[in-house]
């Protein structure tokens, strides 16, 4: 059995340099919902190791195990850490309104869990912008970020390991695509899509 986490002299718990990396990135991520594979690829841990942590934490009842992946709980506010992780700049890449037609949450249901191309899902996060369904590249370098306010959606950027704007934008289109489809398979369409400063996505890659 993986023990709790352990509990110092004055009764609260113990966290260890590795589970505050897990941890603070989860506070800084602000997820609510998360899973393995994404938090793997983000932190670059080992698998076993991540899965003692996690399992820990569990036990802690700082997440809940569900079928979707790992529910934060309340608890995790009660345990304290070393703040490891910085909130890294978001790059805005696309942005596109979405029409008044459509049922934004069945949108945020649809996209939830999917991988496209080379992203794979990482977790969901609430904020004073609206719903954050969020992406990790296979390797870990890049996470995209699809923002969903209202009517508009924005796909932004983090560059983590990797800084290849082209790479990110190659990303932000597999997932604009798979949306489209969406839109497509319900007859309504995503209008006016745009780039964010000079990029130019007609000289980017397919």
């Amino acid at each position: 059995m993986i023990p709790l986490l352990n509990i110092g002299w004055n009764g609260d718990p113990v966290v260890t340099s590795r589970e505050s990396d897990v941890l603070s990135l989860i506070g800084t991520e602000e997820l609510t919902l998360f899973t393995f594979d994404g938090l793997k690829r983000r932190l670059g841990l080992h698998p076993e190791t991540l899965s003692r942590i996690l399992s820990r934490l569990e036990e802690a009842g700082a997440i809940r195990k569900e079928v979707n992946g790992y529910k934060v709980t309340p608890k995790i506010t009660k345990l304290k850490f070393k703040e490891t992780y910085r909130e890294e700049p978001h790059v805005p890449l696309l942005q596109t309104y979405l029409p008044s037609s459509i049922q934004v949450q069945q949108l945020i249901v649809n996209l939830r869990g999917k991988w496209f191309g080379s992203l794979r899902w990482f977790g969901i996060s609430e904020d004073d912008r609206g719903v954050i369904l969020k992406w990790v590249t296979e390797d870990g370098g890049i996470q995209i970020n699809a923002v969903i306010e209202d009517s508009t959606l924005t796909i932004e950027a983090k560059f983590l390991r990797d800084d290849s704007l082209n790479r990110a934008l190659n990303a932000s289109y597999q997932l604009i695509t798979y949306i489209g489809k969406y839109f497509s398979g319900r007859r309504h369409m995503a209008t006016h899509v745009g780039c964010f400063g000079n990029m130019n996505p007609f000289l980017m890659p397919a």
